[in-house]
């Protein structure tokens, strides 16, 4: 059963402390090797940035940074005002053909968000609901467990006894993309610049620096990407990174309240598959309007 759900390992209720550890071990360093196998899968499709939208980049976004060092100035002594912290939040992002780099973006949260966002991910809007709650926690067993009285199949997570059957099931629940309303995290002025995407205006560096393009698929947290390495997910990866994209404009222009995990990759995975100069023009003709919906993403 664990073979058929591909689980990452088993617990007995029984095991020594020194074995916890050398499998936290092992998990670590199977993050990178995720990462690895990734840009394999993805090593035969043509990666590279084409030279038009290479020259696209430079214009526009070098035009920009220009025009726009004014309010660079006054975002970042607002910001300084606002909370304690950095200006400037950098975080790991997964990119085209599954690189990673450093991405840039004025800092909307606490210094402590990190820290927060896995007691949080029980909140996020793309996690599945569709089971009872009830029956996800009925003391660690499964409906079946219950009615035998016993599990054949018991495991030890989190401290705590629950069934392998029970346990692979709240894992697909988990969404692989994490978002939250009302985030508590944010600060006062941090929402305003996200609520009007000013808080990506630092990635203009990323994309003179060639980490990413103007238009693209958005480059993912780790934490993230590592859930998107499956067949029928790993080509999202295959097209370029932007700062826009086709799933922004088409959520936004439709005014869906949101969107769902698996939509979100498909149009992702659309763009990699057939992105080209007029699709890329047709794609920031609608980010302008879209900026200005409440709805942020």
């Amino acid at each position: 059963m664990a073979r058929k759900h591909h689980a990452d390992d088993i617990f007995s209720v029984r095991f020594d402390d020194g074995d916890l550890i050398t499998r936290i071990r092992y998990f670590k360093k199977r993050q990178w090797y995720v990462a690895s196998k990734a840009s394999e899968k993805i090593s035969s499709q043509n990666t590279r940035t084409p030279i038009w939208k290479r020259a696209i980049d430079i214009i526009t976004t070098g035009g920009a940074v220009i025009l726009l060092l004014p309010v660079f100035l006054l975002v970042a002594l607002l910001i300084r005002l606002d909370s304690k912290g950095p200006v400037f939040y950098k975080s790991k992002r997964v990119g085209s053909g599954y690189k990673i780099f450093d991405l840039y973006k004025f800092r909307t949260m606490r210094t402590d968000a990190d820290q927060l966002i896995r007691k949080m991910a029980a909140l996020s809007m793309y996690n599945k609901s569709t089971e009872p709650v009830n029956q996800i926690e009925s003391n660690g067993l499964c409906d079946e467990c219950l009615v035998g009285n016993q599990c054949k199949s018991l495991l030890f997570h989190d401290g705590k006894e629950i069934c392998e059957k029970l346990y692979h099931f709240q894992k697909d629940q988990k969404a692989a993309f994490m978002k939250f309303q009302n985030d508590p995290r944010i600060t006062r002025f941090g929402q305003f610049l996200r609520n009007s995407s000013l808080d990506e205006l630092p990635q203009l560096i990323n994309i003179l620096k060639g980490d990413m393009s103007l238009v693209g698929n958005r480059p993912l947290p780790l934490y993230e990407a590592e859930k998107m390495t499956t067949d029928d997910k790993i080509l999202r990866f295959a097209g370029p990174a932007g700062l826009t994209g086709l799933w922004q404009v088409t959520k936004r222009g439709k005014g869906k309240a949101d969107m769902s995990e698996e939509e979100r990759t498909q149009l992702d995975i659309t763009y990699a598959k057939e992105f080209s100069f007029k699709m890329d023009m047709q794609i920031i003709l609608k980010t302008f309007p879209a900026l200005l919906q409440s709805e942020n993403v």
